[in-house]
């Protein structure tokens, strides 16, 4: 079991630095190891399905001296839904960066960046130590930065400055955190932490390192920098930027007040969770609808879809852990924050595809792409079906486990934010999905079908997680906070 732990977070870790040293394959040693951790996440995942969470002691020295690793049910989703993401990036990657040559910054420097990113994600994901996840925090938010600015124009270097500063303020509030924790405490596990007798600077380091992630995660009003950084990337970067970056952060903030310090969890924090999250999602699909490139308004929509993960802290947070529809709630979320991911992923790698057809990424200018590139247009469609929330995509599945959990314990105000969010979504995807299918002046440039193909596959999962979602429902509940509840009535 330490083998297959150590290669999804060695293996990528790795081949980032073989292709530091041999850039001419970059990229096919990133397609090597995304095989071998598809391998061993799928062995991780026979394993954990089999009913226990899989721990180990790094070095064999256990907390609180040493670190701790541990695979459950939650970690084997984002796992998962990490790698079939980068298998998407690096099949576009491949062809993305091919005719650059090999003499260019970009086609050097992705390979190596996209692969310390990816390891960097998985070790947050298994990691159960709060200083290791701010280690695996700074090394992600270093790799994306690059990414963002990895073409070196001029726009893409002022939003990855902007990136940087933003993320460098969260880094320090949330190591302060930290700090604090670690100050009154002596340990840093999670475990431990929860186990804690508290003290009075716990809800500071909480209330610290929450600032920090939201900052990372760019929930609102933290946002201002995500919009250009992921637009103005290349778009194997802003499929991972978009698909990945949020939800390591955000798996942080979910482990922190729930697993951690649920005790610290107020009524009005709760409250606050829940309103920072509608906030997020009506101005992010306002400022969606208001946008007239594809990238702006696939970046801003994930502003806004980012704002449903902050409902599982009302929904299943503090006192409402022991309400009805509790571990549907926190089911719901993981469903929307994977199928998210795919669906994001998929969009920005179609966004890419219809930049090399046509030059540009304004949405008047997609006209007709819908013939040139029937494969790419499916995959938007099938992505904007999983993002919306209609059946049978993931999407669907996860809002209706939230609006259930919402009726369920009375809390109607978040099941109208769902609706309200889920109109919204239908009404600025629908801008350019009637662009795509609009008749054209001059036929654009076809795509190679194979290339079409990448984007088609992650929607397809997205709509595939709700088809055939008991099996992940289940696995979402192996060491869960709620194991023992069932759900899905």
């Amino acid at each position: 079991m330490t083998l297959v732990l150590a290669t999804i977070v060695g293996l990528p870790f790795a081949a980032a630095m073989l292709a530091v040293i041999f850039g001419r394959y970059g990229g096919p040693l990133a397609a090597a190891a995304v095989a071998g951790v598809a391998v061993a996440t799928a062995a991780l995942i026979v394993i954990v399905a089999e009913g226990q969470p899989v721990t180990i002691d790094v070095a064999g020295w256990p907390a609180p001296l040493g670190i701790t690793l541990e695979a459950d049910g939650l970690a084997c989703g984002f796992l998962a839904m990490a790698t079939l993401v980068m298998s998407g990036v690096v099949a576009q990657g491949r062809a993305y960066f091919y005719n650059t040559g090999p003499e260019r910054r970009a086609t050097w420097a992705f390979w190596p960046l996209a692969l310390l990113l990816w390891a960097a994600i998985n070790a947050i994901f298994l990691s159960r130590d709060l200083f290791n996840l701010y280690v695996g925090l700074e090394l992600m938010t270093l790799c994306a930065v690059a990414l963002v600015a990895i073409e070196g124009k001029a726009e893409t270097l002022a939003a990855a400055l902007r990136y940087m500063l933003v993320a460098l303020i969260g880094s320090l509030l949330y190591l302060l955190g930290v700090v604090l924790l670690y100050s009154a405490h002596g340990v840093l596990d999670i475990g431990l932490i929860a186990a804690r007798v508290t003290a009075p600077t716990d809800i500071l380091a909480a209330a610290l390192m929450t600032a920090g992630l939201a900052a990372k995660m760019a929930l609102f009003p933290f946002h201002a920098w995500l919009p250009p950084a992921h637009s103005g990337a290349p778009a194997p970067a802003s499929a991972m930027l978009s698909a990945l970056v949020p939800k390591a952060a955000f798996v942080i903030l979910m482990r922190l007040w729930l697993e951690a310090v649920p005790d610290l969890s107020a009524a009005s924090l709760l409250a606050l969770f829940g309103t920072l999250g509608t906030a997020a999602i009506l101005h992010g699909g306002v400022m969606a609808l208001r946008q007239n490139r594809l990238k702006l308004v696939i970046a801003y929509s994930t502003v806004s879809q980012i704002g449903y993960l902050l409902l599982v802290f009302p929904l299943a947070g503090g006192a409402s852990a022991a309400q009805p529809g509790a571990a549907d709630a926190w089911k719901g979320v993981v469903f929307h924050a994977l199928s998210h991911g795919l669906a994001k992923a998929a969009m920005f790698l179609c966004a890419g595809l219809w930049m090399a057809s046509v030059g540009h990424d304004r949405l008047e200018g997609l006209r007709g792409q819908a013939r040139a590139t029937p494969i790419t247009a499916f995959a938007f469609g099938l992505a904007a079906i999983a993002l919306i929330g209609l059946p049978p995509s993931g999407g669907f599945t996860a809002k209706y486990l939230m609006l259930t959990s919402a009726l369920a314990s009375g809390q109607l105000i978040w099941a109208v934010v769902l609706l309200l969010g889920g109109l919204l979504t239908a009404a600025y995807l629908y801008r350019p999905l009637a662009m795509i299918f609009a008749k054209a002046d001059a036929a654009p440039v076809a795509v190679s079908r194979s290339q079409q193909a990448v984007p088609l596959l992650l929607a397809g999962t997205a709509i595939l997680l709700g088809i055939a979602s008991s099996g992940p429902f289940e696995l979402f509940q192996i060491g869960s906070p709620w194991a023992d509840i069932e759900g899905l009535e």
